[in-house]
């Protein structure tokens, strides 16, 4: 794993590897964004290339450091994590007592602060005596989804930087490499932003169920009313079924957007892929802006159900709008 395996943030590794190229690498970096963009991985792969015997850029993979890094046994990378809700001062302490060991063979050391926002008062305050001080060669990487909550006089002496949410496309890719299904991963990076949040839909229990019964749903729903609602009564809500209307209305209203998409000619954006040729067929039986209607109702039963409308009552009607529009 190196800079090469990290997905997007374009920004962040230019920062990163221009330090390294420049040898002007700082004593303590803050990696704030959304969890998903890539800043624990990140993290990695530039802990792992100050650790890298070649002195480049990005980690070679190949020396005895990298070799230790890969297979975990890195005793000078230290990784605090929050103690339940908080990160707590015993644990800084403690990072503190570590660093100022002798180093095990490498001469750089680095420690990783994940949910850099969660330390208590006491612990930052104690970081940041550290980081006023910092021991050489060590190097501090915090890790927070929101910089504005970590102590101002930490943000202060830190290098900031920016993780950006990753595109739907490079996040699938992303995803794809990991090995999860490519046709339920393409639904998914449209519901949700980060690589986390999608990776949370995918492993949902009856998710693939779900997406077949979309299918069926967003097909009968057009032209075969009693079939869409006998559907509904049957797969959404028979009890024990374990899916979610809310979701299955998210999807609808993207399988309704992939109809605009083949009108458009953007066949590439389409979601549901593997139905292509059905989509193709119908695309056409309305107009864009009755795709559009379509939509609306889709998001207008969500609203309801929100409003804790009962959930078969709204989706209901919304299958009888559709039939009206």
């Amino acid at each position: 794993m190196g800079f090469q395996s990290i997905a997007g943030q374009e920004k962040a590794k230019r920062i990163l590897q221009n330090a390294l190229r420049r040898n002007q690498v700082s004593h303590a970096y803050l990696f704030h964004g959304q969890s998903g963009t890539g800043r624990m991985e990140t993290a990695r792969a530039f802990a792992k290339t100050l650790f890298c015997e070649s002195g480049l850029e990005d980690a070679c993979g190949e020396c005895l450091a990298c070799r230790k890094f890969e297979h975990g046994n890195q005793p000078d990378l230290h990784i605090i994590a929050p103690d339940g809700a908080s990160i707590k001062i015993d644990q800084i302490r403690g990072l503190q007592r570590e660093l100022s060991y002798r180093n095990n063979g490498s001469f750089q050391k680095v420690y990783i602060i994940e949910h850099a926002e969660k330390m208590t008062l006491q612990a930052g305050n104690s970081l940041l005596k550290f980081l006023e001080e910092p021991l050489s060669p060590v190097v501090a990487i915090l890790i927070t989804d929101n910089g504005q909550a970590v102590l101002p006089t930490i943000r202060s002496r830190v290098q900031w930087v920016p993780f950006v949410p990753l595109s739907p496309e490079k996040t699938l890719e992303s995803l794809v490499a990991e090995g999860l299904p490519h046709l339920l991963a393409r639904a998914a990076v449209r519901l949700a932003s980060g690589k986390d949040a999608c990776r949370n839909i995918l492993q949902q229990e009856g998710f693939a169920e779900t997406r077949n019964v979309v299918i069926q749903l967003g097909k009968e729903s057009l032209t075969r009313f009693t079939a869409a609602m006998l559907t509904a009564q049957q797969q959404v809500f028979k009890a024990g079924s374990g899916i979610h209307p809310e979701l299955v209305l998210s999807l609808l209203l993207l399988w309704y957007k992939d109809m605009i998409h083949f009108q458009t000619g953007r066949q590439e954006s389409v979601v549901f892929i593997d139905q292509v040729e059905w989509i193709g067929k119908h695309a056409f039986a309305r107009p864009p802006e009755g795709w559009v209607s379509c939509m609306e109702q889709a998001l207008e039963a969500g609203r309801r159900i929100r409003a804790n409308v009962a959930p078969q009552l709204a989706f209901e009607q919304f299958l009888v709008n559709l039939q009206e529009g």
